[in-house]
């Protein structure tokens, strides 16, 4: 009798068995002839077929290349980090912590010239123009923790900011790398025990830590029963505000009703009424995680008042949805749009764009089985915040394949601007960029891939 796989190991989050290369991709529509780089995505893919959790699987980087208006190439290769390779595992048998050890699965992203594979229990892994894998990344032996998935890189300055969490004290530090890719600040930042901590916040004047109640649990951890993390309402929320110009001063603390957030949409710096100096973040905010009831995120924002000490926080949209991006030149900035993605391989999935101003929201929606994953902000000009395309990967289950769609991010009704037609299918997956091209760095190969 055969048994039926887990539910994260079936249908389209089945995993491929298979690196391929293809050339010359066939194309629906019209792609922009300026788009010169590489879609890249990244997701778990486990390379023996199983694993205890869909977050658990070997990262798989899956990479379109446009190039003067055609799809001129896909590929997808496993990030062979030493769990891949060896079978390496986090913690040896003394319990010490390997941190090249991990499936980095997550992200994908570039700083100063590097292409990085991100999960956020251990080191990033670097990838070549081909997407093969050089190996962990630690800023040249300066980095001692993990690396969240969710690095923020700012406008203004190139710099990028991150932390990395720990079951172990101290649980949460902050971490920020120079334009240049040096790591020029370590800090821990004093909380009471290890909760996990998927992403934080950025202004232009402000880093901003989530302090949530799914906290570790050690008992769900030696049974192996999935995630070790449980919901735990009396731990409290808060959110801990930090100054970038201050970066070893004091961390404020701020209360916020019991929720949990995996993705932070943006947040930006504002000047309140009465002159009060606030910050303004936009969530996708769960009611309850790993708490045994089942919950879904939408949009929520909230706004802190500096002065007074007070959070008030507000949902702004009743669509359940996930995996929120804008156009990244306004990371930290007042930006107007939001986009995230509703994703129900058996429902109704969609691309919605949120006005973050006026509160209107528009969508795109995909029609019974076409289901879409994060969607990319590429941008058509030099304008923050102007016109550009969404690029994502959309499932079909009536055929099992797989298409990158690009939209018109400021005209969501209208139909793809074109849609690339995969050879394989891509499993449904977490993050990914649009890395245009841009020359080499010191000397090294562009690894924009």
């Amino acid at each position: 009798m055969t048994t039926a796989p887990a539910p994260h190991l079936a249908g389209n989050y089945a995993p491929v068995e298979q690196e391929l290369t293809a050339y010359d991709l066939p194309v629906t529509g019209q792609i922009p002839p300026a788009l010169t780089g590489w879609y890249l995505r990244n997701g778990p893919n486990p390379h023996d077929a199983a694993s205890g959790h869909w977050f658990f699987g070997d990262g798989m980087i899956h990479g379109v290349r446009l190039e003067g208006g055609r799809a001129a190439s896909y590929r997808n290769r496993w990030v062979r980090t030493s769990t891949f390779t060896d079978g390496a595992s986090v913690n040896d048998a003394e319990g010490n912590l390997d941190l090249t050890a991990g499936v980095a699965n997550t992200h994908v992203v570039r700083h100063a010239g590097r292409t990085l594979a991100l999960v956020e229990s251990s080191y990033p892994y670097e990838l070549t123009c081909d997407l093969d894998t050089v190996g962990p990344y630690d800023f040249h032996g300066k980095l001692r923790t993990a690396m969240t998935a969710h690095p923020k890189t700012c406008p203004a300055t190139g710099e990028l900011h991150f932390f990395g969490y720990s079951l172990r004290a101290p649980y949460l530090t902050y971490h920020r790398a120079d334009a240049t890719g040096e790591l020029v600040i370590s800090r821990p930042i004093d909380v009471p025990a290890a909760t996990m901590n998927h992403d934080f916040h950025l202004s232009a004047g402000h880093v901003i830590f989530m302090d949530l109640p799914v906290v570790f649990d050690l008992e769900t951890a030696r049974s192996g029963a999935g995630m070790p993390f449980r919901w735990n309402e009396g731990y409290g929320a808060r959110l801990g505000v930090l100054r970038r110009d201050d970066p070893h001063g004091a961390v404020r603390w701020f209360s916020i009703d019991p929720c949990y957030v995996f993705h932070t949409l943006n947040a930006h710096d504002l000047a309140g009424p009465d002159g009060h100096e606030q910050i303004v973040l936009h969530v996708m905010r769960y009611p309850e995680l790993f708490g045994g009831r089942n919950q879904e995120a939408t949009l929520w924002r909230w706004t802190i008042d500096l002065t007074t000490g007070v959070v008030r926080e507000e949902q702004l949209h009743d669509r359940a949805a996930e995996f929120p991006r804008i156009d990244d030149r306004l990371a930290g900035l007042d930006a107007r749009h939001g986009h995230a993605t509703v994703a129900h391989p058996t429902g109704s999935s969609a691309l919605l764009r949120y006005d973050l101003r006026s509160g209107a929201v528009s969508s795109h929606e995909f029609g019974p089985g076409r289901t879409p994953g994060e969607a990319a902000f590429v941008p058509a000009d030099d304008r923050p915040g102007g016109d550009g395309w969404l690029m994502t990967y959309v499932h079909d289950a009536a055929t099992d394949t797989s298409d990158l769609v690009l939209l018109d991010a400021t005209d969501l009704s209208a139909p793809p601007v074109a849609t690339v037609h995969l050879p394989v299918r891509v499993p449904y997956g977490f993050h990914g960029n649009w890395l245009a091209d841009q020359s080499s760095t010191n000397g090294r190969l562009p690894t924009h891939v």
